[in-house]
């Protein structure tokens, strides 16, 4: 292969990779405003449940422990998280 049809080959490929990774720096921009949407969700219902009276912090530590029996790999949703949740929510 010549030197010229090499360098063309390169570029084309090279093209294909910032094709990649432009397409995950927008999947990773749509994930974390997915998370903030969630986050800002989960907050608004603590803050309901606990601003009507109908959950108190032993119930908070329930809803944790229930997400982590259910979801063991997700972090984030602890008592201390849910209730940054509710702190965003109410911001």
């Amino acid at each position: 292969m010549s030197k010229k049809k090499s360098h063309e080959i390169s570029n084309e490929f090279e093209e294909v990779v910032r094709l990649i990774q432009d397409s995950r720096t927008r999947i990773y921009s749509k994930a974390n405003s997915e998370l903030v949407i969630l986050y800002f969700h989960v907050g608004k219902f603590v803050s309901e449940k606990v601003n009507a009276g109908n959950w108190g912090e032993s119930t908070v530590q329930q809803l944790a422990d229930y997400i982590s029996q259910r979801m063991p790999n997700l972090t984030g949703f602890n008592r201390r998280g849910l209730y940054r949740m509710r702190q965003f929510f109410e911001l």
